[in-house]
């Protein structure tokens, strides 16, 4: 299902060598004022918690740089609005490496779609995608572009903008809305969101080590006949050299579980009109197809150790726990009940039914054959892919 061919992986991997070359030099050389001002502006935005209704979020509650720019608090598998009593639908995705996604788009040589933000494509760009939380009803919660600019006005930074977009740049509040989501994209784009400095990246390099069960991980993370998560988490450099980025951004249905500890399902009505039978249905929704149902983007595996829970749902609490269900989704029984927790489903020795039955991918896992030993060396292997590794 994954099996893209080396155009496209180049093409992805091309567009990634390409902004890990530029961005560097956006933040470093003054030459490019503009552009670093404009980061700098974003970086302001992105951690300003006047930003909502009423006041006290902001972008970086929910992506905290501390915690690979997911939500650090983990007592819930989705994030907290800022309203009391609100919470999101979905897990929160990492921001991290998010800059390297392409634009959303479908691909007719491979029938795939690739591409875009959010963990279903809504948003085709980081710009689209930094409109998004600001009037999200369970996240920020303003209602409507004219009191986020009003904020942004108010705020000690406002001047800014006129230095980088020209004067009176948040006059016209559809303009200044787009520049506002400009100004949080070029952020995103710096290299605090795509380092690059896991101690991975340094033993591509030659300068560290890994130990002989993170080799033996890597080995299993590549193989075709056993872990095979390569296959859509492409761990070797590019063609030219380029990092590699773990994801190839195209959009895939795993048969995860429904949650039933996520609190989406019980808040009222007029925010959940399904209710306890709602249904993700991911791209399927983005793009109305039911043959797209239940598929969520490819996520990065930089930082995962650091990004729990995982899936779009947060289903899993436990990178192990993930393993295990990729290697026997399919040999383990069905659960007698749809709405089990990961920890009862391993003690049970069961898997609940997927939340989507349809369009499953049952042929790159469920039942990979790996020992218990292979597994421990799999998910050592994915703990060498966080940032911040010194010597």
């Amino acid at each position: 299902m994954h099996e893209m061919n080396d155009m496209l992986r180049k093409t992805i991997m091309g567009s990634a060598m390409a902004a890990a070359l530029i961005f560097p030099a956006l933040a470093d050389k003054p030459a490019d004022s503009r552009q670093a001002e404009k980061a700098e502006l974003g970086r302001a935005l992105f951690f300003d918690p006047s930003l909502s209704s009423p006041p006290g979020q902001s972008c970086a509650t929910c992506h905290d740089a501390n915690a690979a720019f997911t939500d650090s608090d983990r007592s819930l598998p989705v994030s907290k609005g800022v309203l009391p009593g609100r919470v999101g639908n979905r897990n929160t995705p990492t921001a991290t490496y998010a800059v390297f996604s392409p634009d959303f788009h479908f691909d007719k040589e491979e029938g795939l779609y690739v591409g875009g933000q959010f963990l279903d494509g809504r948003a085709a760009t980081l710009e689209e995608q930094a409109k998004g939380p600001l009037l999200n009803p369970l996240e920020m919660a303003n209602p409507d572009k004219q009191s986020v600019v009003e904020k942004v006005r108010r705020a000690a930074y406002s001047r800014t903008f006129d230095k980088v977009f020209g004067q009176g740049a948040l006059d016209d509040t559809e303009q200044a809305y787009e520049r506002i989501a400009e100004a949080l994209a070029a952020f995103e784009r710096t290299p605090q969101f795509s380092p690059f400095s896991s101690r991975y990246d340094a033993w591509l390099a030659g300068k560290a080590k890994l130990t002989p069960q993170e080799l033996r991980g890597l080995r299993l993370f590549e193989a075709e006949d056993k872990g095979n998560c390569a296959a859509c988490h492409p761990s070797k450099p590019g063609p030219r050299g380029e990092p590699p980025l773990f994801t190839d951004f195209t959009y895939d249905n795993l048969g995860v579980p429904r949650n039933p500890d996520n609190p989406f399902y019980k808040l009222p009505a007029q925010l959940n009109p399904a209710g306890a039978a709602w249904v993700d249905r991911g791209l399927g929704a983005t793009v109305n197809k039911p043959s797209e149902d239940g598929k969520f983007k490819v996520p990065t595996l930089r930082n995962i150790e650091l990004t729990a829970p995982y899936m779009h749902n947060g289903y899993f609490k436990s990178l192990r726990g993930t393993v295990v269900f990729y290697n026997d989704r399919d040999k383990k029984p069905r659960c007698s009940q749809n709405l089990v927790t990961e920890e009862a489903a391993l003690k049970q020795k069961c898997w609940p039914a997927p939340e989507v039955n349809a369009n499953v991918n049952d042929e790159e896992l469920g039942n990979l054959g790996l020992t218990e030993r292979e597994i421990d060396d799999i998910v050592a292997f994915m703990k060498t892919l966080n940032d911040g590794w010194q010597q």
